[in-house]
């Protein structure tokens, strides 16, 4: 049979936490409306958020599971990092995942796939692929800015210069002057030894994989995808956003896990609001904020006058008894405004026309769902690589604005941003001349997105080139 005849078979094995899952079924329904044979592996408690996620797309699940709760060290059921509810319990959940490497090389062996698409924190699967021979490529969801900072920092060392945790730095060799401070890397002070070394061996694994796949696109970061190839050397296609892969209404309503509002509810509420009105305020699926946090968040939205949807995660008090008083009879049931307790739609709200500005914990996923939305956006970054993820949406690209944040969540007793900060940084990206450019600006960008992942795009065209590497490999 000739080469281009031969049906390619991709394994895609997601980090089992959310913000990594979804991307991830996004990028594996980009292959298969490719024409590619698609396989996602998974555990069977995150089967049925997956099979919501990949919706009508042509996608098969297989399973390998974890060992038992002796060997894990996990309680039972806990299947996603998500449910690791403590910092310790995380560390845990990431050391017992080395644990789905027999189970996953076993299906290899079974299926014999032609490339396996894994997770930045399987850094074994680069080994597990050699082992079959073919190519291990790393997807971590992430753009090249945030890649390309966290690459300086980690070879140039330079917060070993500095004298405090907020003293600010410039990353060394990185184009564009960009200044971070201790307090805003992708680590906690204190020594953890587990961490700091699993993050040495997704490094090294990066270097020793088949290449990167970009969650982003050429026009977005032209300079730091082309740093990222040249500078590091580093081979990579961007085949983003993930995010545009073509879903009607009701797939982008069930995109994750179930939601927690109606789907005709919420765009009933939507559509009765003026266009580029709406505030959406969320802050991802891992954030609690304590009650004192919640009620300036409630005070400074009240005060800003904007109609809001606001995503609540569960967990914080079941009746909502930190809203301010009056809250409820003045803002949510005069319709000003709506809280969302749970899971939301969020690509569905965002690209609703009533919505005209986003307030964002800057994970990438919601970082670039903004974007492709041509949203402007209040930066609120609370860990891992947000800071520099934050950076890139005020400092880069000019489509958001701080709310004031200098440091990671739970650290060094940091204070609840108050209302006035809340209050001021919303009205700046809706209302006047300032929020009007920023619009302006942010549409441009969604336009450039949606060019690059249609046919001739730089998006398309990127896929077209990594499909005909892996072809070639594959005879």
């Amino acid at each position: 049979m000739g080469n281009e005849n031969r049906e390619l078979h991709v394994f895609f094995f997601p980090f089992p936490a959310n913000g990594h899952i979804i991307p991830s079924i996004d990028l594996a329904r980009v292959f298969a409306s490719r024409g590619i044979r698609t396989t996602v592996v998974t555990t069977p408690l995150n089967e049925p958020l997956i099979s919501r996620t990949i919706g009508k797309a042509n996608v098969k699940i297989r399973t390998i599971k974890f060992p038992s709760p002796e060997q894990t060290g996990l309680p039972e059921g806990c299947e996603n990092s998500d449910s690791a509810l403590s910092p310790d319990m995380i560390m845990a959940f990431l050391k017992a995942t080395v644990l789905l490497r027999d189970p996953l090389e076993h299906l290899m062996e079974q299926e014999k796939p032609d490339c396996i698409i894994a997770d930045m924190f399987f850094p074994w699967a680069t080994d597990s692929a050699a082992k079959f021979g073919i190519p291990r490529i790393v997807f971590h969801g992430m753009g090249f800015f945030p890649t390309c900072v966290s690459a300086c920092v980690r070879q140039y060392k330079p917060q070993d210069k500095v004298s405090s945790y907020f003293e600010p730095f410039v990353v060394p060799k990185l184009p564009g002057e960009i200044t971070v401070s201790k307090m805003q890397l992708p680590q906690t002070p204190k020594d953890d030894d587990v961490f700091t070394k699993l993050l040495d061996e997704v490094n090294a694994s990066e270097l020793n994989s088949y290449g990167v796949i970009a969650n982003s696109f050429y026009e977005l970061e032209p300079v730091y995808a082309d740093f990222y190839r040249n500078e590091l050397g580093r081979r990579a296609w961007h085949l983003g956003p993930v995010c545009l892969c073509d879903r009607d209404t009701e797939e982008k309503a069930n995109r994750g896990r179930e939601a927690a509002i109606d789907e005709h509810e919420c765009l009933k509420w939507l559509d009765s609001k003026e266009p580029n009105s709406v505030v959406y305020v969320c802050f991802g699926s891992m954030t609690t904020f304590p009650d004192a946090q919640l009620k300036e968040i409630a005070l400074g939205l009240e005060a800003s006058g904007q109609p809001f949807i606001w995503v609540v995660k569960k967990g914080s008090s079941e009746k909502l008894e930190w809203l301010p008083e009056g809250f409820e009879e003045r803002v949510l049931g005069q319709g000003k405004g709506l809280i969302i307790r749970g899971w939301a739609p969020q690509v569905m709200i965002l690209d609703h026309e009533a919505v005209g500005g986003f307030v964002t914990h800057c994970g990438w996923n919601s970082a670039l769902e903004g974007v492709c939305a041509g949203v402007p956006m209040v930066t609120w970054p609370m860990y891992a690589e947000q800071f520099y993820n934050a950076k890139f949406l005020t400092d880069i690209v000019k489509i958001g604005l701080g709310v004031g944040v200098q440091t990671w969540i739970g650290m060094m007793g940091r204070d609840p941003v108050k209302k006035e900060p809340i209050e001021k940084a919303v009205k700046r990206i809706m209302v006047g001349e300032e929020a009007e450019e920023m619009r302006n600006r942010a549409k441009e960008f969604a336009q450039m997105a949606k060019r690059a992942v249609e046919e001739g795009g730089s998006s398309y065209n990127d896929f077209n080139s990594l499909i005909e590497d892996l072809r070639s490999r594959a005879h």
